[in-house]
């Protein structure tokens, strides 16, 4: 999964960069260069099979992170900050809240619901730039010869073009399997899911959901948020764990900045972890929500979906507590389960193939 940080200038981008993937950098502002670093998705349930079982590899889920430059005109001009965007999942925009007169605002005000609907209508227009190309396209191609597809085409692009000029980006649009695989390829932005993260000020840290809320109610209502002191958490980033954590409850806060983000982001996408474990791995694997056990299997490897036979399965927390497989089984808490079956978040798994 790889999800783009964006944003405005100066609206503390790079802070959240910091703080999902401990990369630093100094001298980021007025940068053009696109960076990348990966975050570890923090998850109890890996470490406490990693516990139990004492196995020299531990594996956590990860994702991928691009701290782009700030979203301009300019800068949506460029075809290679393009390709930086249309390549990525999701979008994580950071939307300024703190107020500090050392740190200018382009409009000389904060105003976040401002902030989200300039950095919108940008996007919306760099893909009705495309959809008003493409159409010149078919529409000469449909010209020369009669082409169904071409037909289907053109009428999906009418669809997304109509929205478009509305002001309406295409992620709130619904479309049949058959579209969606169509219009996949064009990689819009304005299709793509976003996650606002509010950053809020020092003062504002000990009513950080209150003002999520606040927001998610009010100005940005419908929208997905989470907030963030990027400040503080950018500074904690640096420290030990106990330390970090213990910095943070000062501040009235219970968990990072980083698990709060990944958590609305899977949320936001669909997604879920299933586990693998035993004496020389525990795993976490990222899939969708819904998923079946075949596919599951072939998110370890595509061998394993191909000969798929069967599947062991037990929730994470039976493992612990009964002390391993021989515990569950006796239990009778270690199913078979066949290629249909919906996996669920905390299923440990043990794939069966041929």
């Amino acid at each position: 999964m790889k999800t783009a940080i964006i944003g405005l200038p100066m609206v503390g981008k790079t802070s959240l960069f910091t703080i999902l993937t401990g990369v630093t950098q100094e001298g980021r502002i007025g940068s053009t260069s696109v960076r990348t670093g990966v975050a570890k998705v923090p998850d109890p349930r890996v470490d406490a099979l990693a516990e139990l079982y004492q196995p020299p590899k531990i594996t956590f889920a990860t994702v991928e992170y691009i701290d782009a430059p700030a979203i301009s005109k300019e800068t949506l001009r460029d075809p290679a900050y393009l390709a930086s965007l249309r390549v990525v999942d999701a979008f994580a925009h950071v939307l300024r809240v703190f107020q500090d007169e050392t740190v200018p605002h382009e409009h000389g005000t904060v105003d976040p619901a401002r902030d989200f609907g300039d950095v919108e209508m940008e996007l919306i227009l760099s893909d009705l730039v495309v959809v008003e190309k493409r159409l010149e396209r078919v529409e000469k191609d449909r010209k020369k010869a009669r082409n169904p597809d071409l037909d289907k085409e053109y009428d999906l692009l009418i669809r997304c073009k109509a929205a478009l000029e509305e002001n309406i980006p295409l992620r709130n649009l619904e479309f049949e399997a058959e579209d969606e695989k169509r219009i996949r390829g064009f990689q819009f932005l304005s299709q793509k899911p976003m996650l606002l993260v509010l950053n809020l000020g020092e003062e504002d840290a000990p009513r950080l959901h209150e003002v999520e809320n606040e927001y998610r109610t009010g100005a940005l209502a419908g929208k997905a948020n989470t907030a963030v002191c990027g400040k503080i958490e950018a500074e904690l980033a640096e420290l030990p764990k106990a330390e970090a954590l213990e910095y943070l409850s000062s501040y009235g806060l219970s968990e990072a900045g980083l698990q709060r983000i990944i958590s609305a982001t899977y949320a936001l996408l669909g997604l879920m972890s299933f586990l693998t474990a035993g004496d020389t791995e525990v795993r976490a694997w990222t899939i969708p929500i819904h998923s079946k056990a075949v596919a599951a299997a072939g998110a370890i490897h595509s061998d394993f979906e191909k000969k798929f036979i069967r599947a062991e399965v037990v929730n994470w927390k039976s493992l612990i507590d009964l002390g391993g497989y021989p515990g569950v089984r006796e239990k009778g808490l270690l199913r078979l389960e066949g290629k249909e079956y919906i996996v669920k978040d905390g299923d440990v798994l043990v794939i069966r193939h041929s």
